[in-house]
């Protein structure tokens, strides 16, 4: 079947998808308990496979809109850490905070807001197996450790340090910070593994904002961001930066069993040098890894997008993400179509038999999926290209997530064709980020994930 398209439906699609404001997204999981196994989860079905039960949550795997608070929450957590010396770490954690009952035009939480309302404390363990207390305390809160961050679509940020002391005789631990509502005595728990002997670069130096106050723990920055590589002691040395301008693979199939390609390598576009705390541009998109000594493999790397990322806006960026709900014909006659604009129209209209307003609104919810991936997952390739990142753009957030030292497992509990269903993502080595995970897959999510796929195909998934 054909359908006209008039000049204001061509025009419908970008419109809405630059303009239209995303819903809040919170954080909902849990976190595997430091003396919790995961043996096992790997070589079992994903229907029948039960995720080692956990009791903390998760700090940075999923996101998802959730009811207004009742009460002041912490609703996401995503922490890092800088090496100071061999003695003593410092911690930096970005909080999401959700207010009771916010109202349009009110202030975004503040300083006073969180001190006033939260305690914060800690607990260091030997490694996600061992529960014996290496060390605990206390953080006292106040402006000299909390700042004012910043107000995305995931909420209100505030970010907080404190420095934690190395334990005896061990080089590396497993800090657990709990973070306490004081009225409902709610808790919300972040796992971040330390390094104090600092080998890595990342261990010692991370991307600050342009002030070097704020850090941006994520992966990823725009070509209008000014920014600063800064370690605590705020030392000055030069980091030799090579840039790829490389078109990564999205992810395939969770069905999909044939054995991944060999990495390909990687042509070096350009090189450049900057200087660690001094504020600096990145000149174009791509990908740029830093290192400090260049006879070694690691380093830091960030991704550069354009400058609405982690929104999509443009046609030729706004196709690729469909093909995830896509054939393989529909994906070829996208992609090579003259004009992708009038295409990518075509193709939505087409999905929902000329319904305009049921595309508006799977377009709306489809592609702030997109940006949420893109916001959390993105690693050296843009997060909706990552395995995590495409469960997230069709299966929504997970209902719980746990965690352990190299795996983590979303489950899903709320869907009507199956009673639970859980995707085992492996952590594995990687030269550029280190939270690069592999989803496991298996050919029997073939009646679970279709079905799901044409819910969306036929509008029926909406937020």
């Amino acid at each position: 079947m054909k359908f006209q398209l008039t000049r204001s439906t061509c025009l419908f699609l970008l419109a809405l998808v630059t303009a239209c404001a995303s819903g809040k997204s919170a954080q909902r999981g849990t976190a595997a308990d430091p003396a919790a196994s995961d043996r096992g989860l790997a070589n079992r079905s994903p229907a029948s496979a039960r995720a080692t039960r956990s009791d903390l949550p998760a700090a940075t795997a999923s996101a998802a809109p959730v009811a207004v608070a009742a009460e002041w929450a912490v609703t996401s957590i995503k922490g890092k850490f800088l090496s100071t010396d061999t003695t003593s770490a410092r911690v930096y954690l970005d909080l999401t905070i959700q207010r009771p009952e916010p109202q349009p035009g009110q202030l975004p939480v503040g300083v006073s807001d969180f001190t006033e309302h939260f305690i914060v404390n800690y607990v260091l363990y030997p490694d996600y197996t061992n529960r014996e207390r290496l060390g605990y305390g206390n953080v006292a809160l106040s402006a000299q450790n909390v700042f004012r961050g910043y107000t995305d679509d995931s909420g209100d940020h505030l970010v907080l340090f404190f420095d934690v002391k190395r334990p005896a005789s061990l080089a590396n631990a497993l800090l657990l910070t709990e973070i306490t509502e004081t009225s409902s005595g709610k808790k919300s728990l972040n796992d971040l593994p330390i390094r104090f002997a600092a080998p890595r670069l990342l261990d010692r130096f991370a991307l600050f904002d342009a002030a070097g106050q704020l850090p941006k723990l994520r992966n990823f920055v725009t070509v209008n961001d000014t920014i600063v590589i800064r370690d605590v002691a705020g030392t000055s040395k030069p980091l030799h930066v090579v840039r790829y301008r490389h078109e990564f693979d999205p992810a395939s199939s969770p069905m999909n069993l044939t054995a991944r390609p060999a990495p390909k390598a990687l042509a070096v576009d350009s090189t450049l040098t900057v200087m660690t705390n001094q504020p600096f541009r990145l000149p174009a998109e791509g990908l740029y890894f830093f290192q400090d000594d260049t006879t070694q493999t690691n380093g830091m790397s960030l991704l550069v997008g354009d400058d609405r990322y982690p929104r999509l806006t443009r046609a030729e960026k706004l196709v690729k993400p469909v093909l995830y709900m896509s054939t393989s014909q529909e994906t070829n006659e996208l992609t090579g179509a003259p004009d992708l604009k009038k295409a990518l129209d075509r193709y939505w209209l087409s999905l929902m038999a000329g319904n305009e307003d049921v595309a508006r609104r799977a377009i709306k919810t489809y592609y702030k999926h997109v940006e949420d991936a893109n916001r959390l997952f993105t690693t050296y390739k843009e997060g909706w290209k990552t395995d995590k990142g495409m469960i997230y753009i069709i299966m929504g957030a997970p209902d719980r997530v746990q965690r352990s030292r190299d795996r983590e497992v979303w489950v899903y509990t709320r869907r009507a064709t199956t009673a639970e269903l859980n995707f085992t993502f492996n952590k594995r080595p990687n030269q550029f980020v280190e939270d690069h995970y592999e989803l496991v897959r298996y050919a029997e999510f073939q009646p679970v994930w279709y079905p799901i796929v044409e819910s969306w195909r036929n509008g029926a998934i909406h937020e």
